[in-house]
């Protein structure tokens, strides 16, 4: 029973800690340019909402949230921020390499 016990748990933390931070890129998957207009940043859930604009045979322009690879990266953004990260086909859910791009000149 023990035992039993022990790998319940052993499994429960694994599930936990993985469900926490984003595994990196998908292996052999084509990236594409992601840029978008921050609209919302949620610390609880470690989510950012984007207004992303159109990437050419992977995404239409849509507002989504999205994890981030990197949870530091969520104290940065703020509502109305301009970013670039990157995209992998096949993960519609996670943002990787995000920057706050500077804003243009006028």
């Amino acid at each position: 029973m023990r035992k039993l016990l022990a790998l319940v748990a052993a499994i429960g933390m694994s599930v936990m800690l993985s469900a926490q931070a984003p595994a990196g890129p998908p292996a052999g998957k084509p990236a594409h340019a992601f840029k978008g207009k921050v609209e919302k940043v949620d610390p609880k859930t470690k989510m950012v909402t984007v207004n992303n604009e159109s990437i050419p045979g992977w995404m239409m322009s849509m507002t989504m949230s999205y994890k981030v690879d990197k949870d530091g990266v969520l104290t940065t953004l703020k509502p109305g921020d301009q970013i670039t990260a990157t995209v992998y086909d096949g993960d519609f859910q996670t943002l990787y390499n995000v920057k706050v791009a500077p804003p243009a000149k006028k």
